[in-house]
């Protein structure tokens, strides 16, 4: 780990759990680390592997996918989806030397914005372990 290492972390979250949860934390005024950039997508489930691979291409050093809790999809089976793509994804980033703790995924519902703030903190403390991905350039 170097000193004063600060990673960046893209959160693509779906639209109407997570994203929300997230908006629900900073009208509560929640604070939690500025390490993250979110992008909104309609579901979980359409979270392409190409995205994720493309973040980390582009020096993320973390990549967080947050959807809706099982059986609270919008779209039914989405987050079974994305449940079964991270997986995917977690084994083909160990496969190419990337560490597949990376990578996380979190179910937030909409009236979760606590739980984002400590999904979080724990993922930056985490990727503070880690250190700067190879992948990152300067």
């Amino acid at each position: 780990m170097s000193d004063g290492f600060e990673p960046k972390i893209l959160g693509i979250f779906c639209n109407w759990c997570s994203y929300a949860g997230a908006d629900m934390a900073g009208t509560s005024r929640m604070q939690y680390p500025p390490n993250i950039r979110i992008i909104r997508v309609l579901c979980s489930g359409r979270v392409d592997p190409q995205f994720v691979l493309k973040a980390f291409e582009l020096g993320a050093d973390g990549v967080l996918v947050a959807g809706c809790h099982p059986g609270d999809c919008h779209y039914v089976r989405g987050n079974y989806r994305a449940e079964r793509r991270i997986a995917l994804l977690r084994a083909m980033l160990h496969q190419l030397g990337l560490n597949p703790d990376r990578l996380m995924l979190k179910w937030i519902s909409a009236s979760e914005g606590a739980e984002l703030v400590n999904a979080v903190e724990e993922f930056v403390k985490k990727l503070k372990e880690l250190g700067p991905s190879p992948l990152r350039k300067g």
